[in-house]
């Protein structure tokens, strides 16, 4: 473990604090300039979680002790989960001990945490977002695997650090498989991350809401630390997505001019990315409840064709 390693892990870690809310935001902005309304402030989440760390917090009386410790997991699983993507270096410390596999086990503990304790106080808005919650996950995270496994049979390899080194030094190369991953990733992300059109993050339509049933019992600085891990959430895949599909522009091990590069690279990237998330959620509508499993199926399909494609192929 070099010093430069250990950098690197601890700037990937403030990267990930930093540019989440910051990714939101401008998200955000490009939502609302793409239907000709008036736009947030670019610095608007910041705002949002200072004021709500500020205030006192209120929990129900019957909430239990996993009611209260939820939020502080969830974090905790989207901060680990951002420190083992290579955002801005291979050099990570940290990536040994989670590849692909393990990273959507962290995605999968918090569903369950934040699942579990919104049924705990006993609403029926909370049991019903908990519901589709796993509902959601039991179908997007067997597509997420089949994804990450389309890379990995390329590379030979589940670590993501792995995946970034091979992928963004071979030749420029078009991988049919990759494709079709691409395709069934954006829609796995779409999911997973209650953008439209299977959730609307500014919904408060209580019979069509997913992720906003699940906080509708908290407040204060717990409401602030799930917010911030679902902006850390959406940060993760897309750092994912760009890990998979465009690996260049992260600095290898014992490159320190290339780290310092790597920054400005990744917020370019995530700058092109929000905008076109913003786009694709402008395009599209909300679709019902009952449509989702079909949305989803369609992303494992993809995904599934896409190893089928690497095997075809003798791709790895």
């Amino acid at each position: 473990m070099s010093a430069l390693g250990v950098l690197s892990q601890l700037l990937a870690l403030v990267t990930a604090l930093l540019l989440a809310p910051l990714l939101t935001g401008w998200i955000n902005q490009w939502r609302h300039w793409l239907q000709n309304k008036s736009a947030p402030g670019l610095l608007q989440p910041y705002r949002m979680l200072h004021k709500l760390f500020q205030k006192e917090s209120l929990v129900a009386e019957h909430a239990s002790q996993l009611f209260r410790m939820a939020p502080y997991v969830v974090f905790g699983c989207m901060l680990l989960a951002g420190a083992v993507v290579p955002t801005l270096s291979t050099d990570l410390p940290l990536s040994p001990a989670a590849d692909a596999i393990a990273l959507v086990g962290l995605f999968a503990l918090a569903r369950v945490f934040i699942s579990l304790a919104a049924m705990d106080v006993g609403t029926a808005f909370g049991t019903l977002g908990a519901r589709r919650e796993m509902l959601v996950g039991f179908l997007a995270e067997p597509a997420l695997l089949m994804v990450l496994f389309c890379a990995s049979m390329i590379t030979g390899s589940t670590s993501l650090t792995v995946i970034v080194e091979t992928l963004a030094h071979r030749e420029l190369t078009i991988y049919p498989s990759l494709l079709l991953a691409g395709v069934a990733f954006t829609m796995v992300s779409l999911a997973e991350n209650a953008r439209v059109p299977v959730d609307n993050p500014d919904t408060h339509l209580e019979l069509t809401m997913i992720h906003e049933a699940l906080i509708l019992e908290y407040s204060a600085r717990q409401l602030a630390l799930l917010e911030w891990a679902a902006s850390l959430k959406l940060f993760v895949y897309s750092c994912i997505g760009l890990a998979l599909f465009f690996p260049w522009g992260v600095a290898e091990a014992n490159a320190p001019l290339a780290l310092l590069l790597a920054l400005p690279v990744l917020v370019f990237k995530l700058a092109v990315g929000g905008m076109a998330l913003a786009m694709i959620e402008t395009a599209s509508a909300k679709m019902r409840i009952f449509r989702v499993p079909e949305f989803l199926g369609t992303a494992f399909l993809l995904a599934v064709i896409g190893l089928l494609v690497n095997v075809l192929l003798g791709v790895g």
